[in-house]
């Protein structure tokens, strides 16, 4: 445990009843993280952890170590990325925004997942997709654009809101140009549409999956594919969209028909297109922005939600600085 200060006591959150193990994780690395983030102090005594030390610290410290015990008592877990992600909530915004990342979850009927915003750009875009038929969700690579739009569109199934979810990426390139490929068409364009099944598989069981794909329910495809059809009663998801050539984009919006709801994701940053090929991404922030309806819901290397390097190899890249590392909180 850390060792025990001997400034006063300015705050006592009661333990009875809280799996301290998963509290206080491996040889309390969790509270000796809160303890380097914070600067408060944290010792246990009497079946309660104390904190003293300046009086925000203490207070950020405090609100912290209540949303995990939050967690804990909702069987949600967490690891030491997610107390930095929280941590970083903290400091730049209330002990509130905590909550609202509580607040909004997705569970995945039928099974035990539940979906929740980790950041506040995460909560937001959510929130976003609940408001709005068509939402462009734009952002670097692991901020979870497309994982949480696979959420909301599984559950928008399940509510029965819509009765089948599309998932459409370019393949390869924007021309989408497959012809070099070995193997038949699926073959061909299955590894550049694996992220969308991964998704899928990481919130329903794989069987599920598969019998919902061969009945249609799901379906996984090019964007090609989307060219003369009207999606009615659908939730539609355009993958990679800053691949997407401006007519692409066009076409792909102008599929939905009633009940339909669409949500674009792409990275400014990641585009494989021709240098004279304007992305259809780039033309709609400009030419979309304002429309009754349609949102933009912009992620950030705060939302990174991968593995802690992740965020700091895109700050590198971002600023062209070796070793830039602008993440609050991080190590």
């Amino acid at each position: 445990m850390p060792p025990t200060d001997t400034s006063a006591i300015r705050r006592s959150i009661p333990l009875a009843g809280i799996d301290q193990l998963t509290l206080f994780g491996t040889q309390d690395q969790n509270l000796k993280l809160v303890e380097k983030l914070s600067g408060a102090r944290l010792i246990v005594r009497g079946g309660e952890l104390r904190l003293s030390g300046d009086a925000e610290p203490v207070d950020r410290a405090a609100a912290l170590l209540e949303h995990l015990i939050e967690l804990i008592q909702t069987g949600s877990g967490f690891d030491v990325s997610d107390i930095r992600r929280y941590w970083s909530e903290l400091e730049s915004g209330p002990a509130e925004s905590l909550a609202r990342l509580e607040a909004g979850k997705v569970v995945i009927r039928g099974t035990q997942k539940i979906i929740k915003p980790k950041t506040s750009g995460q909560e937001e875009y959510l929130r976003a997709m609940t408001r709005h038929d068509i939402v462009v969700g734009i952002g670097p690579a692991g901020t979870g654009k497309t994982y949480l739009a696979v959420a909301m569109a599984i559950d928008a199934l399940h509510k029965k809101t819509v009765r089948r979810i599309v998932l459409a990426r370019p393949a390869v390139e924007a021309g989408e140009t497959l012809g070099f490929l070995p193997g038949d068409l699926q073959e061909k364009v299955d590894p550049y549409l694996r992220p969308l099944y991964d998704a899928l598989e990481d919130m329903l069981p794989a069987d599920k999956v598969r019998k919902l794909i061969e009945s249609h329910v799901i379906e996984i495809a090019p964007l090609a594919y989307m060219r003369g059809r009207t999606l009615a009663d659908a939730f539609v998801i355009l993958d990679e969209a800053q691949n997407t050539t401006t007519n692409q984009m066009k076409m792909f919006l102008t599929r939905l028909g009633l009940n339909s709801r669409a949500v674009v994701t792409g990275d400014k940053t990641q585009i494989d297109l021709p240098p004279r090929e304007e992305s259809g991404l780039l033309q709609i922030e400009r030419i979309l922005r304002g429309i009754e309806g349609i949102a933009f819901a912009y992620l950030s290397t705060r939302d990174v939600v991968r593995h802690a390097l992740v965020q700091r190899i895109i700050d590198a890249y971002s600023t062209g600085a070796p070793g830039s590392d602008s993440h609050a909180g991080g190590e």
